[in-house]
């Protein structure tokens, strides 16, 4: 069998990349650091678990962004008001400004992407990106019996 999907994501997922990387000026960010701020740019404060469902990292990855992130002002960690035991993820000020760069970024490219594309293709690519990201999931734990 020819891959059909997986060629073609992993090349846009690294154009993608490349294009965050060719910012004027420089972003200075990770391509996974880049789309987490855009992430909290639309999500706003977001509980760590949350975060980590939206991105399917492992968790030592994700922790690693948000140090990085935290310790350049970005990213704030908080524990939460409504279960101490997890943590929300937020902006700061000046991760609000970067984070708003890397959103009007991607959004431009998307722009681009979809002019011109009928609404039913934009939609089937939907459907197939869902099945795609349905196939790949873990397989939920069995239960002893």
């Amino acid at each position: 069998m020819t891959l059909q999907l997986t060629p073609d994501i992993h090349r846009a997922t690294h154009r993608i990349g490349l294009h965050l990387e060719g910012a004027a000026p420089p972003l200075g960010l990770t391509q996974g650091e880049a789309h987490l701020l855009a992430h909290l740019r639309e999500a706003g404060p977001s509980p760590l678990a949350a975060l980590h469902a939206a991105f399917a990292h492992k968790r030592s990855t994700l922790t690693s962004y948000l140090d990085r992130l935290e310790a350049r002002g970005l990213v704030t960690r908080t524990v939460s008001a409504e279960d101490r035991r997890a943590f929300m993820g937020a902006l700061t000020r000046e991760g609000r400004a970067l984070a708003t760069r890397v959103h009007r970024r991607l959004a431009l490219l998307e722009e681009a992407a979809l002019a011109g594309l009928p609404a039913r293709d934009v939609q089937g690519f939907h459907r197939v990106l869902g099945a795609l990201l349905e196939a790949a999931a873990p397989a939920a734990p069995r239960r002893a019996r």
